[in-house]
């Protein structure tokens, strides 16, 4: 297996066929190791499970969104999972959620907040992704949902024009 120049190593080709076949508004799930992977993949839109050895969330995500515009016409394209109600989260769980944020920000530095789902319901949800991203995460709550944006002309994430219309003469 070869290296490519100026891309992240952990993009493998199975990798980067899952995201360049994905469309706008479509979502990854990039789950940790103990998530049910291999079921909830045969679920999402194309029944794909890519699995990255070696490789923890932060690493995944950092290569994932140095090539995958996030959709900034929805409120919060990124998602994660976090206990069910009456649970507390653990350390670990905030620690690679913050891990993850500051990963999705250096590529997308204006980046606001995820959304947080709670664990049963972001079983639901993952199943009805594009496809599925397995790292080798050990750390509680590492589970997230990427929805792809679109490439502007300029080569970053397009984002909705939110100002006021200008008015042609």
């Amino acid at each position: 297996m070869g290296l490519l120049k100026g891309l992240n190593q952990y993009l493998t080709a199975d990798l980067l066929h899952l995201l360049r076949s994905a469309g706008h508004g479509d979502k990854i799930a990039v789950v940790d190791c103990n998530f049910p992977a291999v079921e909830v993949a045969t679920k999402t839109t194309t029944g794909k499970l890519v699995q990255l050895a070696g490789v923890d969330d932060v690493q995944a995500i950092d290569a994932i969104c140095s090539v995958l515009p996030l959709d900034f016409f929805v409120e919060k394209p990124v998602a994660y999972m976090v206990p069910d109600e009456g649970i507390a989260l653990p350390e670990l769980g905030t620690q690679v959620h913050t891990k993850v944020l500051e990963a999705i920000r250096v590529h997308t530095p204006d980046y606001g907040e995820m959304e947080a789902i709670p664990r049963t319901s972001f079983y639901d949800v993952s199943r009805t992704c594009f496809g599925v991203v397995q790292t080798m995460e050990r750390r509680p709550y590492g589970c997230f949902i990427i929805t792809k944006g679109v490439v502007g002309p300029d080569g970053k994430d397009f984002k909705p024009d939110t100002g006021k219309r200008r008015r042609t003469e």
